[in-house]
């Protein structure tokens, strides 16, 4: 039976160590993992930030993680909740891990009175999309037609000097 708590600063090294291997696992090499262990430390303690773990068994160390935002919406007078990343470790998979931490997110985006609750899925995750499709999740929840989750990659400026504004 697979068990699922609130992350606390006690297990913030817990967090940035499943979510670099979730950086990992995609293939990424960046950002590094002390800027993972820095962000979650910044991150766990705020109340529009939460991290969630899950175990395999009570007591057993967490094996998987999911990190909450929490935004007012001026569309529905009340917070969203975007699940931003769910990682489970390939040896824990296929155990309800994901499934348990994606419930709990939903009761507890409910429990706060936030009114929708969105995320992103890499859409040749078939694994994650049918678990998304079978706890609710449509790609027409916002009306009739598809909704795509958009974004647009923004690097830091080069860090070439800068020349001063100039007198007018």
């Amino acid at each position: 039976m697979s068990t699922v708590w609130r992350a606390t600063p006690d297990d913030a090294d817990a967090v940035a160590g499943l979510l670099v291997e979730f950086r990992d696992h995609m293939g990424h090499s960046w950002p590094p993992d002390e800027s993972f262990a820095a962000s979650v430390r910044q991150l766990i303690g705020r109340s529009d930030s939460e991290f969630w773990l899950a175990a395999t068994e009570a007591g057993a160390a967490p094996s998987a993680v999911c990190q909450l935002r929490f935004r007012l919406s001026v569309w529905t007078a009340t917070e969203d909740c975007w699940l931003e990343d769910l990682y489970v470790r390939d040896q824990a998979r296929r155990r309800g891990l994901a499934r348990a931490l994606v419930e709990c997110a939903i009761d507890h985006a409910r429990d706060r009175g936030c009114r929708r609750i969105e995320l992103d899925a890499n859409e040749d995750n078939a694994g994650a999309l049918a678990l998304y499709a079978r706890l609710g999740f449509s790609d027409t929840s916002k009306g009739g037609s598809r909704s795509l989750c958009l974004g647009l990659r923004l690097d830091a400026p080069a860090t070439a000097a800068v020349d001063p504004p100039r007198a007018r």
